[in-house]
């Protein structure tokens, strides 16, 4: 998509874009701007926002020390040309040759040695957590861990982001019974590194039995009412087949991300809007206010800032 669009749903002036996405810095307002560009730029991309700003803090850091050495590097000539001492080992164009040839094989031998190890082997991958068989009530598990940092990894053959020092996290909404993650690991020899998660969930919606009942179920039916008339909008997210990354924000702000499996549920409530992201449009199914919407889309790609409020009509 182009700066434009991003422009336009993050409120952040296209040039300011530009400028962070090409590492002009300098031409950045205050850090304090440039930290709630990034907050409001990583929840439109659905990533986490901590991992761009270490991202400008490293590079923002490396750009700063590049000025000082050159400046210092300016100071330093002087100083220099003021206090050479003469020594009596002369260099000649044979033995700078020499020493660049031998410097060179080196190299090479250290570059040949360091790329037949990785092609040779198979990249890193630790899965910190949840255990390999893990028991959950809930509907969803937070998958993290380890991996190369040049590292291409996949959850359920969806891609899903490594951070600049290896580590991943993800969270995963599962269905009621078992549920199968297989995790992937490919580095740029497509050497693979593979680990399976098996979760079983217990969660079930709590529903209430107004036979058995009676004056608990006029009470909580009341309670839900109530519930009903401060939250305006209901909205139930299905994924078929998985997995499909989703997003979810809620009268303004962001409720959910993450990977849902096939199956998986998740419910939301809001008072005026509900906005969904989801990968795939074909694949994620909606029910809003109690009435199948049906899929997101006709197409298998993904799909953006579709807004349900109480005027939406379908």
């Amino acid at each position: 998509m182009s700066l434009g669009e991003a422009s336009r749903s993050t409120r952040i002036q296209v040039k300011y874009l530009e400028y962070l996405e090409e590492g002009a810095y300098d031409k950045l307002p205050v850090d304090v701007y440039v930290r709630g560009f990034l907050r409001s730029y990583a929840e439109f991309l659905g990533v986490d926002e901590r991992i761009l700003v270490r991202l400008y803090e490293k590079e923002n850091e490396i750009k700063k020390n590049l000025d000082k050495r050159k400046d210092n590097g300016k100071k330093n000539q002087l100083v220099v040309r003021e206090a050479v001492n003469v020594s009596s080992f002369v260099f000649t164009p044979k033995i700078m040759a020499i020493g660049l040839v031998a410097l060179l094989v080196v190299g090479g031998f250290f570059y040949l040695y360091k790329e037949i190890g990785a092609f040779a082997s198979t990249p890193r991958l630790v899965i910190l957590s949840p255990d390999k068989n893990y028991t959950t009530s809930g509907n969803s598990v937070t998958v993290e861990g380890v991996t190369d940092r040049d590292a291409r990894l996949f959850l359920n053959g969806q891609p899903i982001l490594v951070a600049d020092d290896g580590k991943f996290r993800e969270n995963v909404t599962v269905q009621s019974g078992a549920n199968i993650i297989n995790i992937k690991s490919v580095n740029k020899f497509d050497k693979e590194a593979t680990e399976t998660l098996t979760v079983q969930s217990d969660y079930h919606e709590n529903n209430v039995d107004d036979q058995s009942a009676p004056l608990a179920g006029q009470a909580d039916a009341a309670q839900n009412q109530a519930v009903a008339n401060q939250k305006g909008l209901e909205m139930e997210v299905r994924v078929d087949p998985g997995p499909v990354w989703v997003s979810v924000e809620v009268d303004g702000n962001l409720v959910f991300s993450g990977t849902m499996l096939t199956g998986a549920v998740q419910s939301f409530q809001a008072d005026s809007k509900i906005v969904i992201n989801s990968g795939k449009a074909n694949a994620t199914f909606v029910k809003f206010n109690s009435k199948d919407i049906g899929a997101l889309g006709d197409s298998s790609g993904a799909v953006r800032g579709v807004t349900f409020t109480p005027d939406t009509k379908y």
